[in-house]
């Protein structure tokens, strides 16, 4: 329906504005994030600007524990902002809190100008027209009080009533070039006259959230295909705002699929896979996270699920989204997230592990200089093991113990063999003759094999799993061998011995 006085925004480039504009109740939502992360991709794939803007005028709903998760989340996955909350811009306040005199502002212009009207019809009368007319009652509003005189309004006004205000739709069809859906058109009548503030003169979303769009020069809204349906209420109001000054163009519109979960149900905020923290609690590292939240709904290329944030950001176009819903994966997840695991730096590595191992009550920073060396000479050994970071605890714990503080699992010791006594008798003495100072991985492999593998005729697995279970109390740990050299020759003996001493008790 643009045409030369409803022109649609011809923005590229550093000419693109998009925005994240999140309600802050409850905890970010893996749905939420994805359309935060979509729209942060099309600005840095563009060299456009992301405004971060809050609606908060739910003072119901809305919370500041909510707004500072928000901040958080975004935080940690390293999507940031060009404009918005905490960093400013030349569009500021940018909370809806905060906005209200912008609104009224534009309010009053929209009533000068005839676009919006009063309207004094309650919800009684509505129902009561319909019925007369033969009309479903879901059919809602039927535009009655466009066309009330002044002497009508009056006597309403008598009565004590205060009226709404509704934009007056424009009689026609409402097309627009979603640009995830292609061609959409809402035929004339689809809609009918619509509220856009409060009988108390509360503005609602349905005006305030284009209004700051248009104010804010918004050039492209990306958002989730929950909310299509209010989209051509906004092109409405659009042609409104453009008539009386406070914009020149309509935006481009982007509708993003559902994020499913289990059973092809839309992932619910009950769902643990949906809250975002839970994945962080859980190990998961923001390289990981990022890249396979860009999955759901998009692809880097059809044989290439792994990739860079810099990949991500020079391929990225919100053209190429799929429009059907997308199902998380949770292995699939988890799987991508050990791949960017294993291609972080050692030392990296290494660093993000320490705040997992604090949570477990393994280490308190700052690290003393012997448990800074023993985890950079551990973390080798485990980076290529884990798929999360909240693994570490459990794969790295033994080696910040001595041999009397170690916990065995149960599992572990109800793993040992029969002959466990002899293996551990047999190691010990091999391992006993081999001096301090010659105390390495390949030193004790080669004790070990003679003593056991050749020594005893025993098969590797049956050799070496209660010598696994004695040094880390687990049947699954780093490499054993080079456990054992970072433990040193006289804890990694103590331990053999402790467990040997357990199994004759």
């Amino acid at each position: 329906m643009s045409d030369a006085n409803h022109p649609w925004s011809t923005a590229t480039g550093s000419d693109v504005r998009v925005r994240f504009c999140p309600s802050p109740t409850g905890t970010p939502h893996v749905g939420m994030v994805r359309t935060a992360l979509f729209n942060w991709a099309y600005a840095r794939h563009t060299g456009g600007k992301l405004i971060f803007r809050i609606e908060d005028t739910d003072a119901a709903r809305d919370s500041e524990e909510s707004f500072h998760q928000l901040v958080d989340a975004l935080t940690w996955l390293n999507l940031d902002w060009d404009e918005g909350v905490n960093v400013g811009g030349p569009h500021e306040p940018y909370r809806q809190s905060e906005r209200t005199s912008l609104y009224l502002e534009v309010i009053q212009k929209l009533k000068v100008s005839g676009h919006v009207y009063e309207s004094f019809s309650n919800a009684e009368e509505i129902d009561a027209r319909n019925d007369a007319a033969g009309r479903a009652r879901q059919h809602g509003y039927d535009n009655f009080d466009r066309t009330l005189t002044e002497e009508q309004r009056a006597a309403f006004r008598a009565e004590g009533r205060e009226p709404a205000l509704r934009l007056r739709v424009p009689d026609t069809d409402l097309s627009f070039t979603d640009l995830v859906r292609g061609e959409i058109t809402f035929p004339a009548g689809s809609f009918t006259d619509f509220v856009v503030v409060r009988p108390n003169g509360a503005p609602l979303y349905t005006l305030v959230n284009p209004v700051d769009d248009a104010l804010m020069g918004v050039t492209h809204v990306l958002r989730g295909e929950d909310l299509l349906s209010s989209t051509p209420r906004q092109i409405a109001l659009y042609h409104a705002l453009i008539d009386i000054g406070v914009t020149t163009f309509v935006p481009l519109f982007g509708h993003m699929p559902y994020v499913m979960g289990d059973g092809n149900k839309k992932l619910s905020k009950r769902d643990p896979e949906s809250n975002l923290f839970h994945h962080r609690e859980r190990g998961f590292i923001p390289e990981g996270l990022v890249n396979y939240l860009s999955l759901l709904g998009w692809s880097l290329s059809h044989d290439r699920d792994v990739f860079s944030i810099a990949e991500l950001i020079a391929a990225f176009d919100i053209e190429d989204v799929n429009p059907n819903p997308a199902r998380f994966d949770l292995k699939k997840a988890e799987s991508i997230n050990g791949d960017h695991i294993r291609m972080l730096d050692v030392v990296d590595f290494a660093a993000r592990t320490v705040p997992y191992l604090e949570a477990a009550g393994i280490l308190t920073a700052p690290l003393t200089p012997s448990q800074a060396a023993t985890l950079a000479e551990a973390a080798p050994l485990v980076q290529e093991r884990i798929t999360l970071l909240g693994e570490a605890p459990g794969m790295l714990g033994f080696l910040f113990t001595d041999a009397a503080g170690l916990q065995y699992d149960e599992a572990a010791l109800a793993s040992l063999p029969a002959n466990a006594g002899e293996v551990l008798a047999a190691s010990v003495d091999a391992l006993d003759r081999i001096p301090a100072a010659e105390w390495t991985h390949e030193q004790v492999q080669e004790a070990l094999s003679a003593a056991l593998i050749t020594g005893l005729e025993l098969k590797p697995r049956i050799a070496y799993g209660p010598l696994r279970v004695a040094v880390s109390g687990r049947k699954v740990s780093p490499p054993l061998f080079e456990s054992m050299q970072i433990l040193g020759k006289d804890d990694a003996l103590a331990r053999l011995n402790r467990l040997a001493a357990s199994l004759q008790a």
